[in-house]
């Protein structure tokens, strides 16, 4: 009778822990999702981020283009003044200034790009390990005691330490 005792609630545990296993999986594939659309969104600010770059690295190589004197002569050779070195280190200055900014805008995208990087690598890490954990579900009905004497049931036990065998002296 002990036995019967015995075999039904253990039965009745095992099935509460498959319904909850099986209720839980959603939700752990639900996370597994939101981590998935997390690197797809980090990766499509990645791509955002190199289209600016290129476009900023067009716009930087014009203006080094822009900046040498010929080209700033000929830029200023429609307009009459009585002072052309004045329009003309005026006009340097101008482009100086807004390569500087490009540089620097140039600099802050790339640091953003190495910082998405970093993020689409966690990210995917993320999602990989969750993808490839093991299904854990807690049981609800079972009482602390009750999992602490399972746990320690199913506890390894302690090696125990092998005695040296005593040899046998020969007497010669």
């Amino acid at each position: 009778m002990r036995y019967l005792t015995v075999f039904v609630v253990s039965a009745t545990l095992l099935m509460s822990e498959v319904t909850l296993a099986s209720a839980s999986a959603p939700a752990i594939a639900q996370i597994q999702n939101s981590a998935q659309e997390k690197a797809a969104s980090l990766r499509s600010q990645l791509s955002e981020v190199e289209a600016k770059q290129s476009e900023l690295q067009t716009r930087l190589q014009e203006l080094d283009e822009n900046l040498k004197p010929e080209n700033i002569e000929h830029n200023l050779a429609g307009i009459g003044s009585t002072r052309p070195e004045e329009l003309r280190e005026q006009r340097r200055r101008q482009l100086e200034i807004e390569r500087n900014g490009v540089r620097a805008q140039l600099d802050l995208l790339a640091t953003s790009h190495t910082r998405l990087e970093t993020a689409i690598a966690q990210a995917e890490a993320e999602a990989y390990h969750r993808s490839a954990a093991p299904v854990i579900a807690h049981s609800p009905s079972a009482s602390p005691t009750t999992a602490n004497s399972t746990n320690a049931a199913t506890s390894p036990t302690r090696r125990r330490r092998v005695r040296k065998r005593k040899t046998r002296s020969t007497r010669r």
